[in-house]
């Protein structure tokens, strides 16, 4: 059978253009030699602006075992009046409310991810993010606690890693929080305050992983701009922004509950990436998605549309991207330069902000200030 224009150009897509389309993907990374060095563009995993990605996806609430929470994803065209591209709308309701079964004993979450991404030439679909530190998302957010999940093609299907959805709006919120007494039917409060019980359950060691925990960890890359507008719960009281998630950050989990061992993910066959809202807190939700991809960093290619969406709230393009991990080097008193080791590159960690460097020694740039930190 021969594949025809009307059918490469259906959506979504088949198995002719998805095999067209990794193959094309797999030949240019050959061509270009690009799985020699540090990758220094992003990879779209998901692109809401395409009406198709909304529609391959499938949304998951407790109504599946009689509960009454709700989720939606809706496609919302572009408004260029706001700048506002064209993104997904997850909303919903949440509801903690129990049904008439024995066997349910807690309620309220809703969530949603990609269906599989299907077969071609040489079997399963997968993404493969290995070459990359982060994963981006560039959202708008009402503040809730929502979680990113990724599910991988694992030996344990059910297994899920997932780290929390930190932004700049949740931040603001959680401080404001803290500087008041606990309420025991505030928003933010925690599992661990509104159950001892459950926190043993989730949390088998005791304790809450960084990545799981209300405060965001250094190593979440979240813009510094403080332009975020805190009154009112609306997503629509904070603008735009880009959030990066180190891979090598990610928790894995299995039906909600901290698994051990810990495992790294398996970068190499990611096979569907979600979000979720699990912080059982009554009443609606919004969030707006624009994009997710995978990154090493904010690039010159990525700059010009970050700044024309998030504005004043745009991450800076990463130091270590921009000098492709080289860097400024100054002569030692040797008179030779230090190379970046691969090791540096590798990782997946977030580039911590460079020591000042005294003469004589490399500055550290982007992913290659990594090592000293690891150290």
């Amino acid at each position: 059978m021969i594949p025809t224009v009307r059918c490469l150009a259906a959506k979504p897509s088949g198995f002719f253009k998805r095999s067209i389309d990794e193959l094309s993907r797999v030949s240019r990374i050959a061509w270009n030699s690009e799985a020699l060095h540090t990758p220094t563009k992003p990879y779209v995993l998901l692109d809401f602006e395409d009406a198709s990605t909304v529609a391959g996806c499938k949304t998951m609430a407790d109504r599946a075992v009689g509960g009454f929470s709700t989720a939606s994803l809706d496609h919302i065209p572009a408004d260029p009046a706001t700048s506002s591209p064209a993104h997904a709308r997850f909303h919903g309701s949440i509801s903690t409310k129990l049904p008439q079964n024995w066997r349910v004993e807690r309620t309220g979450y809703a969530a949603f991810r990609n269906q599989d991404r299907g077969f071609w030439l040489f079997g399963r679909l997968f993404w493969d993010v290995d070459p990359y530190a982060y994963l981006a998302l560039r959202v708008k957010s009402d503040g809730r606690r929502y979680t990113v999940n990724i599910q991988t093609d694992s030996i344990i299907e059910t297994d899920i890693h997932q780290h929390r959805l930190y932004t700049r709006h949740h931040r603001v919120q959680h401080q404001q929080q803290s500087d008041r007494d606990r309420d025991p039917f505030s928003p933010f409060t925690t599992a661990t305050e509104e159950s001892p019980e459950l926190a043993d359950k989730l949390y088998p060691q005791g304790i809450i992983p960084a990545a799981l925990s209300d405060v965001p960890p250094e190593s979440t890359i979240i813009s510094a701009s403080n332009s975020v507008t805190t009154s009112g719960a609306a997503a629509d009281a904070t603008g735009w922004e880009t959030i990066l998630l180190p891979f090598n950050a990610f928790v894995r989990t299995n039906f909600g509950l901290v698994v051990e061992p810990q495992t790294s993910i398996l970068r190499q066959r990611v096979k569907s990436i979600g979000i979720g809202l699990t912080d059982r807190v009554e009443g609606p939700y919004d969030l707006r998605i624009h994009k997710i991809w995978a990154t090493n960093g904010m690039s010159e290619a990525e700059i010009e549309e970050e700044r024309r969406i998030c504005g004043a709230d745009a991450l800076e393009v990463d130091e270590g991207v921009r000098t492709n991990w080289i860097g400024d080097n100054e002569p030692s008193s040797s008179g030779s330069e230090s190379a970046p080791s691969e090791d540096q590159a590798a990782t997946g960690s977030t580039p911590a902000a460079p020591a000042p460097a005294s003469k004589g020694q490399n500055k550290g740039k982007g992913l290659k200030g990594l090592r000293d930190e690891w150290n």
